[in-house]
């Protein structure tokens, strides 16, 4: 079965306190949002504390095209991502010995707060000693469940190609798709809870021998569902200036309505009910998601623990959360034979589950 051999990831350099974010947007928006004072609360609400984002708060003062920020957009993913590869490779809590590039076969990668053609996976390959026959898949649009669903397509090529291995490389720089002339609550919504991130993580085919004596998460299978007629509970509204956010309310009532029966249906197909799940790796969207996903699922918050510690540290950094969520778990020690799963929702609306076992 394909296994998470390594997983890194990289804090982009400017950190903010919740409370900073919180008294800029005050400062934008002071006279423009009607009732601001009482919107605000969004901000403590969140049960976050610091967030990093790509560029400093003074930057957002400032009004900038969508050309402009689409650029700085590229520039920093190239950067971040031959950042997180390189960390990932070498990666001595997980690998005893790095792996060049020049050995990947597959390069996954995620992102959707920007454009790129050719994407930013090819600006990459200019610059880190990559093979010219790797596989390129680069993944746009799935939003925060762009993580999940970039390990279960490394799993598909992994099962197809035992003696692969491939990376998964997620950007997200949400910060630069900040809207000051935005007065809704969506908006507000979304200064209060996203911030900028990058991850990678190696997953390696059946026959791909690795000298390390640890235990590492086998991938047993992962599954994917999609809500009809859904668009509008989250993505991307796109105008002249940009990408304005678009939340419904009604997320994390979804969630705990919808997710339960398509988990429990996964892990029935594995044999396997939902009190045997040791280890909850779930994205973080926020404290209201991370709610649902204990009440949909019969969790405790030992169980979103983590999740909820990532959150208050780093905020929603969309698709590369999970795999900072991800990498604690890597770190920890676990008993042989342990079942985890991998879970993030995203636009579609969309759920990306993985199924994880804990092995030697």
């Amino acid at each position: 079965m394909p296994k998470i051999a390594s997983v890194s990831t990289y804090t982009p350099p400017y950190t903010l306190q919740q409370s900073n974010i919180e008294e800029l947007t005050k400062e934008l928006f002071q006279d423009k949002i009607p009732k601001l004072e009482r919107l605000l609360p969004v901000f403590d609400n969140a049960e976050i504390d610091t967030r990093n984002l790509c560029v400093p708060a003074e930057w957002y003062r400032h009004e900038h095209s969508f050309e402009e920020r689409n650029r700085l957009y590229i520039d920093l993913a190239v950067n971040y991502s031959v950042e997180v590869i390189e960390r990932c490779v070498a990666n001595s809590a997980f690998l005893d010995q790095p792996i060049s590039t020049e050995d990947i076969d597959a390069l996954i990668f995620v992102s959707s707060t920007g454009i790129s053609t050719p994407s930013i996976d090819a600006r990459v390959m200019n610059i880190l000693p990559f093979s010219d026959r790797v596989v390129r898949i680069p993944i746009w649009g799935l939003g925060c469940a762009g993580g999940a669903a970039g390990i279960s397509r490394a799993y598909d090529y992994c099962k197809a190609h035992p003696t692969a291995k491939v990376l998964v490389v997620c950007i997200e720089l949400c910060s630069l798709t900040f809207q000051k002339n935005d007065y809704s609550k969506n908006n507000l919504i979304g200064t209060a809870l996203f911030a900028d991130g990058a991850a990678c993580a190696l997953v390696c085919g059946d026959d791909v021998a690795l000298p390390q004596n640890r235990r590492m998460p086998h991938i047993l299978g992962s599954a994917s569902k999609w809500m009809p007629q859904s668009e509008d509970v989250m993505g991307w509204n796109v105008k002249n200036s940009g990408f304005y956010v678009i939340f419904s309310k009604s997320i994390p009532s979804i969630i705990s309505t919808w997710l339960g029966p398509f988990i429990h249906e996964f892990l029935e197909e594995h044999g396997l009910r939902p009190e045997q799940i040791e280890q909850f790796v779930a994205h973080p969207g926020g404290k209201k998601v991370l709610q649902a996903y204990e009440d949909a699922l019969q969790l405790t918050e030992h169980h979103t623990a983590i999740s909820r510690n990532i959150l208050k540290q780093h905020g929603n950094m969309s698709s590369p959360t999970v795999l900072y969520v991800l990498e604690q778990y890597l770190l920890k020690k676990h008993t042989s034979n342990t079942y985890g799963l991998l879970v993030a929702l995203g636009p579609g609306f969309s759920g990306e589950a993985v199924l994880l076992e804990w092995r030697e």
